[in-house]
């Protein structure tokens, strides 16, 4: 483990990510528990909030096993981050476990008996009820996978696995989910785009039809002509 405090580097690239995904904006309502992690209000409503990786990832980090670390998410726009961060940590996913949107309330009661750390990630409206440590983020489906990538790096950074001098080879966008719909738009788009520019080009490289008609011949240039 990482005892040396570039652990605690901030990576503006990571930063710059998180402003472009959206990661720091919350929803309108506000729980009095997440009121910690607010720290300004923009005018329509929307709160903004600090992000938390560091405690997380040590804390994941603190386990010996890293088998014993079990990662869920409980909707379509975490489960293939899930996977990844699983994959890239060593650490046991369990979403097959749970469809989308019914991870029960009671798992959670049930880690806090045992007394395991429970760490989630929260929009500004969620209870923190049986929840160790929260990680403010929301709903957006790159901002879920963007915490999920920054976390397994941030896990890997204090294993000593990679170092902050060097980018991880791994792409943020591999955690991202991609709704099956908006890829088929997507492709429809592309498509007709495409059919568009050829019919375009096509057009445009078609003779005219005057040129191709046939010209009456002329077979000597005072053919035609009348002499004075």
């Amino acid at each position: 483990i990482s005892t040396s405090v570039d652990i605690i580097y901030v990576d503006f690239k990571n930063v710059f990510k998180f402003l472009a995904a959206g990661t720091h904006l919350g929803g309108t309502s506000l729980d009095l528990q997440m009121q910690q992690h607010v720290y300004s209000k923009k005018s329509s409503g929307i709160y903004n909030r600090n992000l938390k990786i560091l405690l997380v990832a040590c804390a994941i980090v603190a386990i010996e096993n890293p088998a014993a670390v079990s990662v869920a998410s409980s909707r379509d726009t975490g489960q293939r981050a899930e996977l990844k961060f699983a994959a890239a940590t060593a650490a046991t996913p369990i979403a097959e476990l749970f469809t989308s949107r019914t991870f029960p309330s009671s798992a959670q009661a049930w880690l806090s008996y045992v007394n395991l750390p429970t760490p989630a990630l929260c929009v500004t409206a969620s209870p923190l009820c049986y929840v160790d440590i929260a990680i403010p983020c929301n709903k957006g489906a790159r901002s879920v996978g963007l915490m999920w990538w920054v976390l397994a790096q941030k896990v890997l950074c204090v294993c000593d696995t990679i170092s902050h001098e060097h980018p991880w080879e791994v792409m943020p966008d591999l955690c991202f989910y991609w709704d099956p719909e908006e890829i088929e738009k997507e492709e429809q788009a592309t498509a007709e785009k495409v059919v568009t520019h050829k019919e375009f080009w096509g057009e445009w490289t078609a003779p005219a039809p005057e040129l191709t008609a046939a010209q009456p011949g002329i077979t000597g240039h005072s053919e035609g002509m009348q002499c004075p």
